[in-house]
């Protein structure tokens, strides 16, 4: 009987180790498991942060712009020539700082993403009307610059609309 209580005791010692062994490796795979899921939803919100302030931004900036857009044609009809001349003039360097910030703020778009979002963010750029030379042509007299101004603002708006849709959805589901 002496015999069976040892090979019994070494058995269960045994059995108790190894149990022991494969719930502490069970524990680690857990831990591991829940780290990495939480590090990955970290990552994922602050993804979705910095893109989102990357979309708002750009936003804001096109909002700014097309605000001074539609500044353009009260100033044409001012009828004073030199008050005129400095209204238009005013106004594009407003437009062209606005610009610069705008285009910093796709950049960042770019670098950000997704693909779809980057590409509506540069369809914006290239929407955004050439309006330096334009406006200095309106400020020197040139009707058919006011004309052609008018035309180029026309696809301002529809991309703006465009980027801001595709901006939606991307944040909506990440």
């Amino acid at each position: 009987m002496a015999d069976n209580t040892l090979w019994v005791a070494a058995l269960t010692a045994g059995t108790a180790v190894l149990a022991s062994w494969v719930t502490s490796r069970g524990n680690a795979n857990a831990a591991r498991f829940q780290a990495e899921a939480a590090s990955a939803s970290q990552r994922t919100a602050r993804q979705r942060e910095a893109r989102r302030e990357a979309y708002a931004a750009v936003i804001d900036k096109a909002v700014a712009i097309g605000e001074l857009y539609w500044k353009i044609p009260e100033a044409t009809r001012i009828s004073e020539p030199e008050s005129r001349r400095a209204e238009i003039l005013r106004l594009r360097e407003q437009i062209r700082d606005v610009y610069a910030a705008l285009l910093r703020c796709v950049q960042v778009v770019t670098l950000e993403g997704p693909d779809d979002v980057a590409e509506a963010a540069a369809a914006l750029d290239r929407a955004t009307p050439s309006t330096a030379r334009l406006m200095r042509a309106m400020a020197d007299g040139d009707p058919a610059a006011e004309r052609q101004l008018t035309e180029e603002t026309r696809a301002y708006w529809p991309a703006l609309t465009e980027f801001i849709a595709r901006a939606s959805k991307a944040v909506r589901t990440m």
